[in-house]
């Protein structure tokens, strides 16, 4: 493989808020620690990154590139990973679409710290990607209600309630469900996270928050707060529309973002690949880590301990 040489890069912004991208870097190659460095500083700024004629052909070169940035997780704590490749989640249209805002498996109490996707088989038209900053919602809100939502903690878990009207559902939405839910894993999260890099707060809540109340409240009250929580997430101005082409990847902090995958592409195939970096254990503004209540996650993934950043509480 060929050895990438000491260059700056040149990320261009995709908006004020969240989303870069940059053309022709060989992810495939033997990128040095330096080069790394930069697309890790890239993520901790723009917290999504595009990577267009990338040279990932296949699942190796995607594992080995996400596993620059840490060790890997399985697939999915419940759901098959692509025949001999653990760590490969096949995000794929024949099993429906993840048409609904989240962040990859917070139902467990360990998440993965960043997610990559890579492009395989792309529709016509449509089967973009949305990706949120939560930090920018989280920077929206009121001092009052930001106040109050530092206090709260929510119950994420993988046996929720999809809210999809029958009509709608994919052809085999049942056995994906049961599949899914095999396991009942329940998390208590705080609703803000500290970025234990970079110190910003983010809300940490999504589709994975929707089943089950926020801590020492009703489930009305709880739906009424998550409601009005994720709308700041989906204001136009927190979101990036990452339109996919051909031998593409990207890569995201699933520790302050937010995606979604609309499905508006009249039933072509669509299939990518994802690989995730294993992740740390949230932390609320208040210093206190995310509990397990149900399910073990220690299969699934290892906790990664992160050393306290210098920057962490900078941006508090």
């Amino acid at each position: 493989m060929s050895v990438i040489t000491e260059t700056r890069l040149e990320f261009t912004k995709l908006g004020s808020r969240i989303g870069a991208e940059i053309r022709g870097l060989d992810l495939s190659a033997d990128l040095s620690e330096a080069t790394i460095a930069q697309i890790h500083e890239a993520l901790n700024e723009h917290k999504a990154l595009v990577f267009r004629e990338a040279n990932v052909l296949d699942d190796d070169a995607q594992v080995r590139f996400a596993s620059r940035f840490g060790p890997l997780t399985n697939a999915h704590p419940t759901v098959a990973s692509v025949d001999g490749k653990p760590a490969v989640l096949p995000v794929d249209s024949e099993n429906g679409s993840a048409n609904n805002w989240h962040t990859d498996v917070t139902f467990v109490v360990n998440p993965p710290q960043a997610s990559t996707l890579r492009s395989i088989t792309l529709p016509t038209y449509g089967g973009e990607t949305l990706i949120a900053s939560s930090a920018g919602a989280y920077q929206d809100l009121p001092d009052e209600l930001r106040n109050f939502t530092d206090t709260l903690w929510a119950i994420h878990t993988n046996d929720y309630d999809y809210s999809v009207p029958k009509n709608l559902e994919h052809a085999n939405a049942e056995e994906r469900r049961k599949e899914f839910t095999r396991v009942h894993f329940e998390t208590a999260h705080p609703v803000v996270r500290v970025h234990p890099l970079t110190g910003e707060r983010g809300l940490f809540i999504g589709g994975f928050a929707q089943r089950l109340r926020i801590v020492g409240l009703s489930n009305t009250e709880s739906k009424d707060i998550l409601r009005l929580l994720q709308a700041y997430i989906t204001r136009p101005e927190n979101v990036v529309r990452v339109n996919w082409e051909p031998n593409q990847l990207v890569l995201f902090d699933n520790r302050i973002t937010q995606h979604y995958a609309p499905d508006n592409y009249d039933g072509q195939p669509r299939k990518l690949n994802r690989v995730t970096v294993a992740g740390d254990i949230p932390v609320g503004v208040d210093g206190r880590h995310s509990t397990a209540i149900k399910g073990d996650s220690s299969t699934y993934s290892e906790t990664v301990v992160l050393e306290e950043s210098v920057f962490a509480g900078a941006q508090r």
